[in-house]
């Protein structure tokens, strides 16, 4: 396991608290990448050295301490720009590696990717941010996408040859990507019949668990940040007549990475046409609100902000005090509160959604005839017959369902 000394730098007026809570994070997401946090340090600044960030006094001091140490590895909560990175890497000297905490999240998800589009998705975002980043410690890049047309021309660096090579994989990654995207245009149009859901929220805030709990699927389930990435699909009984599909989707994180944004877009945009999303949170986080925000502000940059959506706090297992959680449930009176590691809590949350998905259910009655009955298992399918009356004029039936799915019945009967 590396050793790795953080970095945070609170700039300006910002909320010293806040920075301390990013640390706490970033100290997180340090170990689920695999190192060993010894120690952290803080500065205060007016604004961002142009050269270094730090400065250069202060950033001695670090690589000092960080040798001290015995670090192999230094983190910046900040996001450094590509010369700033080069500089201080420059310094510290090609046994140190340095990192910002967008290049953290991006190694991160590059661990934990396992399907083709998630690993696509991330190998993009990856390349975009290692592009203006280059420096002579990339140069095995010509080894790992060799090949005719890898060697540089006259007068052509091997820095400009490792660009070269990084752009043309990276146009080849977005063929791939809306090649992915094709196929799960075609996936979800045969989807279309039935009520979708979509797990979103912060990351480590128990999605997969509720998942598990709702399904009874066997999902991997760790408590680390972005233990799973991608995006998981079952089948739920909510015993109302409808197909119903839930969705786990990947976790968002405060400040996450832009290039992260755009290259998952793809998984993301899959939740667009869902019909109901449900936000779910640690309720025993003391960043309750900031995460809040967090998803939120992500879904307005993808346009679900209007989406139908169910807020669950879960994770209320791990609040002792109970006037606290009463306090909580009284600041969020909209939400769901639950555990999903508690006994019979999935019932009731199952009885919660599917009131959700049957509150714009219409009624209607049909009447077919004894010739017509092969089409029942197709009316069982579509709605929730709630009344079956047989009699010499054939078979009523009194049915619930959605306007779409009474509408298909109603088009199938009169064929």
């Amino acid at each position: 396991m590396e050793k790795a000394l953080l970095v945070g730098i609170i700039l300006g007026k910002e909320n010293k608290k806040d920075i301390y809570d990013q640390l706490i994070e970033l100290e997180q997401l340090a170990n689920t990448a695999g190192a060993n946090s010894l120690s952290t340090v803080f500065q205060h600044r007016k604004k961002p050295d142009p050269a270094t960030y730090i400065g250069k006094g202060k950033l001695a001091t670090i690589l000092n301490q960080a040798k001290a140490l015995n670090c192999s590895l230094i983190i910046f909560n900040n996001d450094i720009s590509p010369s700033q990175i080069k500089n201080i890497q420059k310094e510290a000297g090609e046994f140190m590696k340095v990192m910002d905490r967008t290049g953290l999240i991006l190694d991160i998800f590059t661990k934990h990717a396992k399907t083709k589009e998630a690993k696509t998705q991330v190998e993009l975002a990856h390349l975009e941010y290692l592009l203006p980043r280059l420096t002579r410690q990339w140069t095995h890049l010509e080894r790992q996408m060799g090949g005719i047309g890898t060697r540089a021309g006259a007068g052509e660096t091997q820095i400009e040859v490792d660009r070269r090579l990084i752009r043309n994989h990276i146009i080849r990654l977005k063929k791939e990507l809306k090649k992915i995207e094709k196929q799960r245009f075609v996936q979800n149009q045969t989807r279309k019949s039935a009520y979708t859901i979509a797990l979103v929220g912060y990351t480590n805030a128990g999605k997969s668990s509720i998942m598990r709990m709702l399904t009874g699927s066997d999902i991997f389930i760790e408590d680390k940040l972005f233990a799973t990435l991608d995006t998981t699909t079952r089948k739920l009984d909510l015993n109302s007549g409808q197909n119903v599909i839930i969705s786990d989707t990947v976790g968002f994180i405060r400040n996450l990475p832009f290039h992260l944004v755009a290259s998952f877009r793809s998984t993301l945009g899959e939740i667009q046409n869902v019909d109901l999303l449900i936000k779910v949170f640690d309720a025993s986080s003391e960043n309750l609100q900031i995460h809040i925000d967090t998803v939120n502000n992500v879904l307005h940059d993808l346009k679900l902000s209007s989406k139908s959506s169910l807020l669950l706090f879960n994770k209320i297992d791990l609040i002792k005090d109970s006037h606290e959680l009463e306090g909580l449930k009284n600041r969020y009176s909209n939400c769901y509160f639950t555990s999903a590691i508690t006994k019979g809590e999935e019932k009731k949350l199952i009885n919660k959604i599917k009131d959700i998905a049957t509150s714009e259910f219409v009624n209607e009655t049909f009447q077919i005839s004894y010739k017509q009955s092969k089409i029942l298992d197709t009316i069982y399918a579509l709605s929730h017959v709630l009344k079956k009356k047989e009699d010499y004029n054939g078979i009523k039936l009194e049915v619930e369902g959605n306007k779409e799915s009474i509408e298909k019945i109603r088009n199938i009967i009169n064929q």
